[in-house]
């Protein structure tokens, strides 16, 4: 997924990160902290400190111990929490760090890393963003399904078996 936006909510008025799948078809929202608002904009905007912020100094060290950040996985949702992991790599030990989201993803952009969500979080809080497109897909998923016989569908598996 990518960053897509930062907004705020309008009720509460706490910043939102939204993520937004590769189809732009579905969208993560996230409730962080200001800071992490701000630092996720200063990164998005590549704006520069005058001394290095939190992320930076995490990815300093990172840096300076050889060791790559090689994606950031929002890996749970659990009492309408999000949890997250930095995935390492030094040489060829992975080590995965957990962390929460808004810091994952401020870390993510600084360094250009993929953002992945796990597939159960996806499902369990995402929004659709193009309801046209998912209806459209859809309809023409049970169209496909009604015009397939069973032989149809034993000589299309045997077909895929074989290549």
């Amino acid at each position: 997924m990518k960053v897509a936006a930062i907004a705020l909510d309008a009720v509460s008025r706490s910043p939102i990160v939204l993520l937004k799948d590769a189809t732009e078809r579905r969208a993560l929202p996230i409730y962080i902290g200001q800071d992490q608002a701000r630092s996720i904009i200063a990164a998005l905007e590549q704006q520069p400190t005058p001394r290095p912020l939190t992320h930076d100094l995490m990815l300093n060290m990172f840096h300076s111990w050889n060791i790559k950040l090689d994606r950031v996985v929002i890996n749970a949702l659990e009492d309408n929490t999000f949890y997250a992991l930095l995935c390492t790599k030094m040489g060829k030990k992975e080590k995965n760090i957990d962390c929460r989201p808004s810091d994952a993803i401020a870390i993510a952009v600084r360094e250009g890393c993929p953002i992945w969500v796990m597939e159960e979080v996806v499902l369990d809080a995402s929004i659709p963003v193009d309801r046209e497109a998912d209806e459209k897909e859809m309809e023409a998923f049970r169209e496909f399904v009604a015009e397939l016989s069973p032989e149809e569908l034993i000589r299309r598996a045997r077909k895929t078996l074989e290549e």
